[in-house]
């Protein structure tokens, strides 16, 4: 390691982030405008504030649901898909080897949903039904990293199916707020996080991932999510529809 200005305590996690060649050349030779590490360090940190930002993306969305005890206006279809998109680009990009830091969110994002969709079964009178859910999920996600249940060619096809399945995840609750033009107690932290999250994504796959499959998924859903954070503000003092809305209504899901 090269003599450096900065702390070993502070360049040790550094340089384990963004490689020991970008750190003596961004903070031991102060070169800031490398535009191999620059770039390298910027999808770096984007990715590391995403990762973090997953883990708590939801938890505005679960404890509104908890504190209305209702799930007005929340697509059931919609977390589910979601949830099995979520298993599928972790073991997707774990089993190629790729950095954490690009996909890490898919896994904490991928917790709070299923609590999300558990507490929505149990607040519409289907507790029975989320045991037998969450079992199933849970199987599912274990096969996926287990090489002898699926293999490389099925999970690679897995995941190219995540990308029309990561926008089917969006399009009942875009036609849930189009229908009734209220949020309901969809969570707007939520909603903007996920569309700032997955543009930020866009670029660190960019830099980072050298594969067209996630890049694809990326470019969608940052499309999708940007159409439901607009909806989000133009509906944003929309009132209640009166008997309009049903817990889970069938035509919504």
């Amino acid at each position: 390691m090269a003599d450096s200005w900065l702390p070993g305590l502070l360049r040790s996690p550094l340089a384990a982030l963004i490689g020991e060649d970008c750190t003596v050349t961004l903070v031991d030779n102060l070169d800031l405008l490398e535009p191999h590490c620059l770039r390298h360090a910027l999808s770096k940190g984007l990715g590391l504030g995403i990762v973090l930002g997953g883990c708590v993306v939801k938890l505005p969305q679960l404890f509104k649901i908890l504190k209305s005890k209702s799930v007005a206006g929340i697509s059931l279809s919609s977390y589910v898909l979601e949830v099995l998109a979520n298993a599928i680009t972790i073991a997707y990009n774990f089993r190629n080897g790729y950095a954490f830091t690009t996909y890490g969110e898919a896994a904490f994002i991928g917790i709070q949903n299923i609590v999300i969709t558990m507490l929505m079964l149990l607040f519409t009178g289907r507790a029975a039904l989320g045991v037998v859910t969450a079992a199933a999920l849970v199987f599912f996600t274990y096969s996926l990293f287990d090489v002898s249940l699926v293999g490389g060619s099925l999970l690679s096809t897995l995941y190219g199916l995540t990308i029309p399945l990561v926008i089917s995840s969006r399009i009942p609750q875009i036609y849930t707020i189009h229908v009734n033009k209220y949020t309901g107690q969809l969570s707007a932290f939520a909603v903007f996080n996920y569309f700032l999250g997955t543009a930020a994504r866009l670029f660190t796959t960019l830099v980072e991932v050298d594969d067209s499959l996630v890049l694809l998924g990326n470019v969608l859903a940052t499309i999708a999510n940007g159409i439901l954070a607009a909806q989000m503000v133009y509906y944003w003092s929309a009132p209640a529809p009166k008997d309009k809305y049903r817990l889970d209504s069938k035509k919504n899901e």
